[in-house]
């Protein structure tokens, strides 16, 4: 099972709870090129393949475009990717687990590389601000849907 790296000088774990089916959550969330639908802090989009190990997607947030490779799927339950963006390494680890009749969405990313070397406060604080909202988002259009 993959992780974050946890000699990175940013990490950041957080979770919310979704009063949704977990398959809903799992197919928003997995459903890459339909993220700007729901998400207003992703501007686009794009897999490229398959939802599987080895697979990449591009997508542009925050004015900043990257291309993320997917790592690890354990369907319905867990999703690793990362990669390298504007000189900092991210890696990003999603968990969903049943809790009753709704879920339990964990998520945790870690970023290393020179920039973040240089602003580790502010950098923490705008990627904890990011994963934030995209819980938030994810929780809203999926208990919408129900």
């Amino acid at each position: 099972m993959l992780t974050v790296d946890e000699t990175a000088p940013v990490i950041v774990r957080l979770s919310t709870e979704i009063d949704a089916p977990l398959e809903r959550v799992w197919a928003l969330h997995t459903g890459i090129d339909d993220w700007p639908v729901w998400n207003p802090g992703i501007d686009q989009a794009r897999l490229d393949g398959p939802l599987a190990e080895g697979s990449s997607f591009t997508w542009r947030t925050h004015g900043l475009e990257i291309t993320s490779t997917i790592r690890e799927v354990v369907p319905r339950a867990r999703i690793v990717w990362g990669g390298p963006a504007g000189g900092i390494e991210g890696v990003h680890v999603w968990a969903f687990e049943h809790a009753g009749d709704r879920v339990v969405v964990r998520t945790e990313e870690s970023w290393s590389g020179a920039p973040v070397d240089a602003a580790t406060e502010e950098l923490a604080a705008a990627l904890r601000t990011s994963l934030e909202d995209w819980l938030t988002c994810l929780k809203n259009r999926a208990e919408r849907l129900s």
